[in-house]
């Protein structure tokens, strides 16, 4: 018995008035005006101004998408017809389609496979389910080598940093902690002091800024400079051993000073084991002197401060000295002067037979007076004899001779005061030379007292310039060590490598970026 076969019935399913809008806008569409040409549109995407980076960025998402592009504007003008945005940052994942999503001439987004025709019966495809299987085992190969590119990426930052971050740090740390010798810091400060002045007026406005900072500025700057020099840093090696204390066999290889070492390189050593600076608002000068020993560190302390005290007073004993010599100079010379007018004097007064010039003129002259009036009383009495009828001619005689004698005694005196052709050297002459050899003693006893006077003041001035040095912190010897300081070095260590290797890794991704560009 034949069995006929089933013939399968197809009804075909009318459209939904949804469906005939849709057909109709599409049929709208094609009577729309004709779109513009390939080459326009290219000349159009040139003008746009785009960078080297996107068009090949849009090259390789056109790859990706399967689209067969002549030039990079090309591969524009293409994914932009196809409602691809060619410079949208977009995973992996978003760039892989189906075989059959790619339509290079279909117009909108590109969409699943829909279950039905648009225009017809909707028949079931055969090939739907194993797409779909493709599709899957497809991103989830992608997926795993995303993981993988990521984890190596992630081993090699790992390994790099490994090497060049952690093993230093680590090797710092273990040197700090276990190698580094103990080192121990005596801390001091000393200050720079003037004598302060006395007085005040003009003097004490020229020094103004006298006891303050601003006055021993520049001679807390030289001493600093002093011990911090290599002339210091000789001399406590010649009377402390500095050399041949770190030279020691027990320091570590990396502060130990070779033996027979130069002095350049002690000096290089001095200037990290002792660290002098100085403060200007404070006038203070700060020491830290580091050894390994600490009595050893509190002596080198007490011998760089004994050298700044001595190279204190150097800087203004030359001035002081200088000031003095001068001063005493001028009194010694201007005694010398005196006591040579003194002789001078003392000769003439020996030679003249006078100390007093004015006590002998003035008995001269009392004299004269004298003489002069005995001289009218015996005029008078012989004029008064003359008037006489018969005067004694005796007695006239006698009063006129005795008149004569007063004359000429009065004559010799007024020719020794003021000299005559009879004396050899006048009593004024003798007068003028005692009196000009008191004035020439009395000029130069007033140049001593001058001079001794400057003398004070150049004593004073140069007390004035003294400097002292005091120590407002005394050096102590320690007890405990200061350095290594290992936690915060350690740590320092790490912040300096990974600083030098992210300054390496950002120059070297500026770089590659500029090659590729």
């Amino acid at each position: 018995m034949t069995t006929k076969p089933k013939v399968k019935k197809f009804r075909i399913r009318r459209k939904t008035p949804e469906e005939q809008a849709q057909a109709e806008a599409a049929t709208g569409a094609d009577e729309e005006p004709k779109e513009p040409s390939q080459a326009e549109q290219i000349a159009a995407i040139s003008k746009e101004g785009l960078t080297g980076r996107q068009l090949r960025m849009a090259r390789r998402v056109a790859i990706k998408n399967g689209f067969q592009a002549s030039s990079d504007y090309d591969a524009v003008r293409q994914l932009r017809a196809a409602g691809i945005d060619p410079f949208q940052r977009s995973s992996v994942l978003e760039l892989v389609k189906p075989d059959g999503a790619k339509l290079p001439g279909r117009r909108g987004r590109i969409q699943l496979p829909d279950t039905r025709q648009e225009d017809g019966i909707s028949l079931p495809s055969a090939n739907t389910q194993a797409a779909l299987n493709r599709n899957a085992a497809e991103i989830l190969q992608i997926q795993r080598d995303i993981a993988r590119r990521r984890k190596r990426k992630l081993a090699l930052l790992f390994t790099r940093l490994s090497f060049f971050v952690f093993l230093p740090t680590f090797l710092v740390g273990w040197y700090y902690y276990n190698i580094a010798t103990p080192m121990y810091a005596t801390n001091s400060e000393i200050v720079i002091q003037q004598a302060q002045p006395q007085g005040g007026g003009p003097q004490g406005l020229a020094t103004l800024f006298q006891g303050t900072s601003m006055a021993t500025q520049q001679d807390s700057i030289a001493v600093q400079s002093y011990l911090a020099s290599r002339e210091a840093m000789l001399r406590l090696d010649a009377d402390h051993g500095f050399k041949a204390h770190f030279s020691d066999p027990s320091i570590d290889s990396i502060q130990r000073l070779e033996e027979n070492a130069t002095n350049e390189q002690a000096f290089g050593l001095y200037t990290d084991h002792v660290k002098i600076s100085y403060d200007p608002t404070e006038g203070l000068i700060r020491m830290e002197v580091i050894a390994p020993d600490p009595v050893k560190s509190y002596e080198f302390s007490q011998a760089l401060i004994g050298y700044a005290e001595e190279q204190v007073d150097q800087l203004t004993g030359r001035l002081r000295e200088d000031q003095m010599r001068g001063a005493l100079q001028s009194y010694e010379e201007a005694e010398q002067r005196r006591a040579a007018a003194l002789a001078t004097w003392l000769a003439i007064q020996e030679d003249v037979r006078q100390i007093d010039p004015q006590s002998e003129s003035t008995a001269r002259m009392s004299q004269i007076s004298s003489l002069e009036g005995e001289k009218q009383r015996l005029e008078l009495v012989l004029q008064s004899r003359l008037n006489v009828d018969r005067p004694s001619e005796v007695q006239v005689q006698s009063l006129r001779d005795q008149i004569a004698n007063i004359e000429g005694l009065i004559t010799e005196l007024r020719d020794q005061l003021v000299g005559g052709a009879g004396a050899e050297v006048s009593l004024a002459a003798r007068n003028t030379e005692l009196r000009t050899a008191e004035e020439n003693y009395s000029f130069q006893t007033a140049m001593v007292q001058q001079a001794l006077t400057q003398m004070e003041t150049a004593r004073i001035e140069a007390n004035r310039q003294v400097r002292y040095l005091s120590q407002s912190v005394r050096p102590v010897i320690p007890d405990q060590a200061t350095y290594p300081r290992a936690f915060e070095n350690t740590v320092l260590a790490f912040l300096i490598f990974s600083g030098v290797y992210l300054m390496i890794s950002i120059t070297a991704s500026i770089l590659r970026e500029q090659v590729s560009s």
